[in-house]
């Protein structure tokens, strides 16, 4: 596949970097490839404005897609970085999680300024508008732009920026999530930390509060951490390696694995997969975000991969690649 060429002065500009290619490709699965230093790289898929790919410098794949994954539009795909919105979940007339990780995105011609990253090596803005299809089912117009960037040393970011563009003086409400799945060793030698004595939404949405000195896994999970702190750690102790994400204007945390028997109910998904994934999801989900016409709000996520001596409530992450 060859890369595409660009046709806006915007799209000219990012393409001019070595290190962002346009990749054209049939069927509505055109790709934006960032490259970091050595072998570091972010997969970007147009349709649903989806991380599919995240490898580190040694080559190695960071987030978890399945085998039995369906890469045919209008089907999301099920592994990367799905984006919920206008809604986390299934209720009302929208479609589960929303319509934002079922449409076609373009590059961004005109995206906001945004405050300049000497760490970024590469970078992607893209934006999502309404259909007529989706007004009929969400009847506000808005403006969706989201920025993905590499950083040098390999940590991911993607920055969300929604506008309610509605001419009626109309505000919206929504829900919103970055559904991350992370590929792990074995999920048994996983722990999260960082989330220790939240409250949560369980399974029956009722309000617990977590009780373990991290979360470890057993059996099926699927919780909404609530009023959660900028920083989760997910480490791995079979590869020695710890995930850190950190958050700003997400309030809460979903973590989700399906276990067995749900891994067996889902079609696009392998049913031993469960093993080797976690959904660790940084989220608004409990408390909606509303939105007056003209307002914008704004959150953003940052994905680093550290040796497993780092624990959520130690050093910078950078302080430990380099110490």
């Amino acid at each position: 596949m060859a890369a595409s060429t660009p046709q806006s002065p915007h799209h000219q500009q990012q393409s001019s970097s070595p290190f962002v290619e346009y990749i054209r490709a049939p069927g509505g699965l055109d790709k934006v490839l960032l490259r970091g230093g050595r072998s570091c790289s972010v997969e970007i898929r147009l349709f649903g404005g989806q991380v599919t790919s995240w490898k580190n410098d040694h080559g190695e794949e960071l987030l978890f897609v399945s085998s039995k994954a369906n890469f045919r539009p209008p089907k999301a795909l099920r592994g990367g970085i799905p984006i919920c919105f206008p809604q986390f979940g299934s209720h009302g007339n929208l479609e589960q999680h929303g319509f934002a990780r079922n449409r076609l995105w373009t590059i961004d011609d005109n995206p906001p300024p945004l405050p300049v990253n000497p760490a970024i090596k590469a970078f992607v803005d893209i934006i999502l508008k309404p259909t007529e299809d989706d007004l009929k089912t969400w009847p506000h117009s808005f403006e969706f732009r989201l920025r993905i960037a590499l950083g040098a040393l390999g940590d991911l970011s993607l920055t969300s920026r929604i506008r309610n563009t509605n001419t009626d003086g109309r505000p919206f409400s929504y829900t919103f999530a970055y559904h991350t799945y992370f590929s792990v060793s074995d999920i048994s030698e996983v722990r999260v930390e960082g989330l220790e004595t939240m409250d949560y939404l369980d399974l029956k949405k009722e309000r617990c509060t977590e009780q373990g000195d991290a979360i470890v896994f057993e059996s099926e999970v699927d919780k909404v951490y609530l009023s959660t702190p900028p920083k989760v750690a997910i480490i791995d102790h079979e590869k020695k390696r710890t995930f850190v994400v950190t958050k700003e204007g997400l309030p809460d945390v979903v973590v989700w694995n399906p276990w067995d028997k749900k891994a067996k109910a889902m079609q696009d998904f392998g049913d031993s997969e469960y093993k080797h994934m976690l959904c660790v999801e940084p989220a608004a989900v409990e408390k909606p975000i509303t939105l007056k016409p003209g307002e914008e709000w704004k959150g953003r996520v940052a994905l680093s991969a550290v040796p497993s001596s780092y624990c959520s409530g130690q050093l910078d992450p950078l302080m430990v690649l380099h110490g």
